[in-house]
């Protein structure tokens, strides 16, 4: 593939957003490097900069306005003309809506149309149009494009796309699109590849991972994969999102048996009440995902279990959020993503009505957090004495001299690094940890023997 108009165009990507977006960031980069674009750490110095725009929250919406304002005020891109271009899920969901607002974006390209990214970007550099591209397109997706990833040591691997369930609060269904899996077997081969080539963990990524398969196989395969993935040489798997209706038994034997499946779970609960998770369309009582959180336990005593949590849905009442608060002391979740609903036009909840102030809402908000950081705190106690491999992903942003990586349990670590080691040399290298501080949010310890 040849542009020779983007040749040397410098380019910039800044991501908001899901993990998936994160995927698609890094095809997106590697098509531009394709091209001979290269790139570069800031806007001012691009060409070509490119949202990947994630809608799932109101403020993700007000986050791209400003960065899109803020260009306006960069000074002059090297080759003279700069083209903005916005992709991912307000992308897709907003079209050509978006030029509206956004008089200064060029190129706008929708979730199944990152492909393409390099088509529009050419046809904006050589005229002054604006080029929108949102429809989905039959052909292979981003998994088939070049690729840039972010670190040598990770890999995100996406084994499906969209998502079938439409929670009454969520627009990912509708900008995602339906599921798909990918071939069991160009998964595989995938991992195979990444563990060829020195990559030591990847992430599987799915709206929906518990059902892989099940649109294309017929029922889901995803115990299978985790199985199949784990004899490719790979050393640590993990895998998000994992929705609680579908975490089959043998997904938990699988968890429980593959030694490279990580011991972390992130099991998204969203609420503790049965009545409002039936209003959200979750398809599970409180009593389910209690009883899914003790089979778990049972399989995998020292898992992580990680979560995400709503408050304020609409016609949530304080009875309700008391379940919240009691099921995040009984689950004993090791860290939760909490958030305060935001309405989302065009999905369910966005018709439901609700008149509870926010200030009882950032209320019951702080209390939550309370909570979990007490959840959280206790969790990382079990760590404390204990000799924890940790996976170096850099340097503290506080101190050069301390390495910062991942536990097994995905808990962070910190830990200095001996005299005589260079800390750039450990990045993406295992090393044991002897933890002698355990706080709500990391580990901390002494780096013991040799890094592998």
């Amino acid at each position: 593939m040849s542009y020779p108009v983007l040749r040397n165009k410098t380019y910039f990507i800044r991501t908001f957003g899901c993990q998936m977006n994160l995927h698609d960031a890094e095809r997106v980069s590697g098509l531009l490097d394709s091209c001979g674009c290269l790139e570069v750490a800031s806007p001012a110095e691009a060409d070509i900069v490119v949202f990947m725009t994630c809608c799932v929250r109101e403020a993700a919406d007000q986050r791209l306005y400003g960065q899109c304002s803020s260009c306006k005020s960069l000074p002059a891109s090297p080759s003279g003309k700069r083209v903005i271009a916005v992709g991912g899920c307000i992308a897709q969901r907003d079209g050509e809506g978006l030029l509206t607002n956004l008089d200064n974006v060029r190129v706008i390209f929708g979730t199944s149309s990152i492909a393409h990214v390099a088509d529009l970007l050419a046809q904006a550099f050589e005229d002054d149009e604006r080029h929108v591209l949102t429809a989905e397109i039959d052909e292979p997706g981003a998994t088939s494009m070049p690729w840039h990833r972010a670190t040598s040591y990770h890999a995100w691997v996406p084994i499906m796309t969209g998502c079938n369930n439409f929670c009454s609060y969520c627009i990912v269904p509708y900008v995602r699109g339906r599921e798909k899996s990918r071939l069991f077997e160009e998964i595989v081969d995938e991992v195979c590849g990444l563990a060829r080539v020195g990559v030591r963990e990847v992430t599987l990524l799915g709206q929906n991972v518990n059902s892989y398969g099940r649109d294309s196989y017929g029922s889901p395969r995803f115990a299978e994969l985790l199985r199949a993935v784990g004899e490719t040489g790979i050393e640590r798997i993990r895998f998000t999102s994992s929705h609680p209706k579908d975490l089959l038994p043998e997904t938990i034997d699988a968890l429980a048996e593959v030694p490279q499946v990580m011991p972390h779970l992130h099991l998204a609960v969203q609420s503790g009440s049965s009545r409002i998770l039936k209003l959200m369309n979750r398809r599970y009582s409180r009593e389910d995902y209690l009883d899914l959180v003790r089979r778990v336990r049972e399989r995998i005593p020292d898992i992580a279990l990680t979560t995400d949590i709503i408050v304020g849905f609409p016609g949530e009442t304080e009875e309700d959020f008391e379940q919240t608060l009691s099921l995040a002391e009984e689950a004993l979740f090791a860290q939760a993503f909490t958030f305060i609903y935001s309405k989302r036009a065009g999905t369910p909840a966005a018709e439901m009505p609700d008149d509870t102030p926010h200030e009882v809402i950032q209320e019951r908000f702080d209390r939550l957090v309370h909570v979990i950081e007490q959840t959280a705190y206790d969790f990382n106690q079990h760590d404390l004495g204990a000799r924890v491999p940790v996976l170096v992903e850099g340097v503290s942003k506080k101190n050069a001299r301390r390495i910062q990586g991942k536990s097994p349990k995905n808990q962070t670590v910190h830990a200095p690094v001996p005299e005589g080691i260079d800390p750039a040399d450990l990045v993406g290298r295992i090393v044991d940890v002897d933890v002698d501080t355990a706080r709500t949010w990391y580990l901390a310890g002494s780096i013991v023997g040799e890094a592998r």
